[in-house]
């Protein structure tokens, strides 16, 4: 198997493990989402630490302690990060598994208008014309669900915006998210410590598997952002691309034939008009990789001749 092949394999593994996720977090019920999203913060923690001393690999610490910008950007990435988690992990367990799918299905339109608005990007035709079916699909599904579809809207906007902040940092995937969970551990720390002490806490005292799972968090987050950094530098930026929308459609499918969640047709139809943006995206996106690679090659082959 060549490099790319296997990096293929670990980008498809990192998805499909995303993509069974609503099974394993409500797995984790009747723990509220808080207490999950403090043990996942605080496993997470732990986990890298121990992979991350197995590399002798401390002396990132150094730099980012000497560089305030990059311990701000960090913070940044770290609290829209749990925004994320404790968004998706609500979701999940109020029967919304549809709406978190939606959510990362329409994060790609996202971090292009944040593209446009924060980077000054200027977009294609087809990028408009994909941005806005995206934001058609938003209007009807608003009108199906009878209100904004925010828990969606919250998870692409964090994660678009979590995505945006780690663009500008240089830090490795281990290292980035030993630093994020880090900055959450101690107020994760302190809500799990008053839990304790109020006697709301569930773990410890469901069951012994319940427990496990819980201290199996922290590996569950680590492992598939590891898998697809792996992935990240032997796979072209358009295979990941299109990588990416196994996780959503996983869980579609988990929430529509596992947990039985409403599809309607107002609901099917605006999901359709994200597909049918998504299909525009993807195709402009290629195209236009095509048409780079292309360029690249006509300037290498003029080169010999310049330089004669």
């Amino acid at each position: 198997m060549n490099d790319e092949r296997r990096g293929y394999l670990y980008g498809l593994t990192a998805y499909a493990i995303w993509g069974f996720f609503p099974i394993y977090f409500k797995l984790l019920q009747p723990s509220p989402p808080l207490e999950i999203l403090a043990h996942r913060v605080i496993w997470s923690v732990a986990f890298v630490a121990l992979l991350l001393t197995a590399m002798r690999n401390w002396r990132f610490l150094g730099r980012v302690l000497r560089t305030p910008r990059l311990l701000g950007g960090i913070t940044a990435a770290a609290l829209l990060i749990g925004v994320n988690w404790a968004t998706y992990i609500y979701g999940v367990n109020s029967s919304r598994v549809v709406e978190t799918a939606l959510g990362y299905f329409i994060t790609p339109l996202v971090v292009v208008l944040l593209g446009v608005t924060v980077q000054r990007e200027r977009l294609r035709i087809w990028q408009w014309l994909a941005v806005g079916i995206g934001g058609l699909a938003v209007a009807v599904l608003t009108v199906d669900y009878g209100r904004l579809p925010y828990i969606a809207l919250l998870l692409a906007a964090s994660f678009g915006s979590y995505s945006l902040i780690k663009k500008r940092m240089s830090l490795p995937p281990a290292e980035g998210m030993f630093v994020e969970s880090a900055v959450l551990a101690l107020p994760a720390l302190g809500y799990l410590t008053w839990l304790n002490l109020t006697g709301g806490a569930e773990f410890g005292h469901v069951s012994a598997g319940h427990t496990a799972l819980m201290l199996f968090s922290g590996v569950a987050t680590a492992v598939p952002l590891l898998l697809f950094a792996a992935a990240a530098n032997r796979v072209p930026l358009v295979g990941l691309g299109i990588l990416q929308y196994v996780a959503p459609i996983l869980q579609l499918a988990c929430g529509v034939l596992i947990f039985h969640e409403p599809m309607p047709a107002a609901r099917l139809a605006g999901f359709g008009l994200v597909w049918i943006a998504l299909i525009i995206f993807t195709a402009d996106g290629i195209r236009s990789a095509r048409a780079a690679a292309r360029l690249r090659a006509a300037v290498a082959s003029d080169q010999p001749a310049a330089v004669a």
